[in-house]
């Protein structure tokens, strides 16, 4: 039973960033397309938010098949931020869902090789109804620079976000490389204080798996993007380092969550909204189930707010 005068749905309300979700539970880009891809294995009123796939000023073919592979630890992708590009966007893809299921928000994922074209996305998305926010990809690699990426060049992620901010009232969210480490919350601040609203925490970790029959990487491209349970450990402790250095600034905490109890996790180390994404491909009842048991878990311990819950987390002294 729930608390007292708090009925189920409420207990998992959340505000962020001005906006107000049903739950905190979003579904992280690249692994629920648009929505519409979605509709027949998922229920997309059942959570928070969507974040979209990665959307770029041209089309993206992406890399040639395999593009993932799964192993002991989760998954590894090596997409290559395949879109159909801003134009297609705009009039095909994102009408859909704010029609289908207009109490889901939905962030835009913003990719590009330069300054301008994060910019150029971001003005060309800013006017389309049921856009509820922008998360910027800023692991992509600054072309104009040699290919360093965004995130890891506090200068460039200045200009980027600044160019972004100034595209659009709506909030924007930087979504940050676990590569950064130690320097994670320096570079938070920097996005922060350059314009951003919040940041998402954490991207994909670079690896590789090999194919030992073959001697050569299973990825087409050799190396992709390390996802699922083994980035767990490194989604909290970012979200833990960024909630103590930059206390008030929304964080979506993203890495590994595939139970009830990742998620409390995440809260807990100080995430506003916590994303989902490998644990939905595997399994597409995945979110809802989370949603279940974040319910089952206010009742059992009588919270009735569980926002309250946010950086309750208590490191050793």
């Amino acid at each position: 039973m729930s608390s007292p005068g708090v009925s189920a749905e409420s207990l998992l309300n959340v505000s962020v960033a001005g906006l107000a979700f049903r739950n905190p539970i979003v579904l992280a880009s690249g692994t629920a397309g648009f929505g519409q891809e979605l509709e027949d294995v998922l229920d997309l009123s059942a959570v928070g938010g969507i974040s979209t796939k990665a959307v770029s000023v041209a089309p993206r073919a992406g890399n040639p098949a395999l593009r993932v592979s799964e192993f002991a630890g989760g998954m590894m992708n090596a997409i290559g931020l395949a879109n159909p590009g801003l134009d297609a966007v705009r009039t095909d893809y994102l009408p859909w869902l704010p029609a289908h299921h207009p109490g889901t928000r939905v962030f835009v994922n913003v990719v590009g090789n330069s300054v301008d074209d994060f910019a150029t996305v971001v003005r060309g998305l800013d006017d389309v109804p049921g856009v509820d926010a922008f998360e910027l990809n800023v692991s992509c690699p600054n072309v104009k620079a040699g290919g360093l990426e965004f995130g890891a060049d506090p200068v460039a992620l200045a200009a980027l976000v600044s160019a972004a901010r100034a595209e659009t009232q709506r909030p924007i969210f930087v979504k940050l490389s676990p590569t950064l480490g130690a320097a994670m919350a320096d570079t938070a601040r920097v996005a922060v204080d350059a314009g951003a609203t919040g940041l998402t925490l954490v991207n994909t970790m670079p690896g590789t798996v090999i194919d030992t029959a073959h001697r050569k990487p299973k990825l087409s491209f050799g190396s992709g993007g390390v996802s699922g349970p083994a980035l767990l450990p490194i989604g909290l402790l970012a979200t833990w380092r960024v909630s103590r250095a930059l206390p008030g600034v929304p964080l979506i905490g993203l890495g590994g969550v595939s139970t009830g109890d990742d998620a409390l996790q995440y809260l807990m180390a100080g995430a506003s909204l916590v994303g989902v994404g490998t644990a939905a491909l595997r399994d597409p009842r995945a979110p809802e189930r989370i949603v279940r048991q974040l319910h089952r878990w206010c009742d059992r311990e009588g919270v009735r707010d569980l926002a309250s819950l946010t950086g309750t987390l208590r490191w050793p002294s």
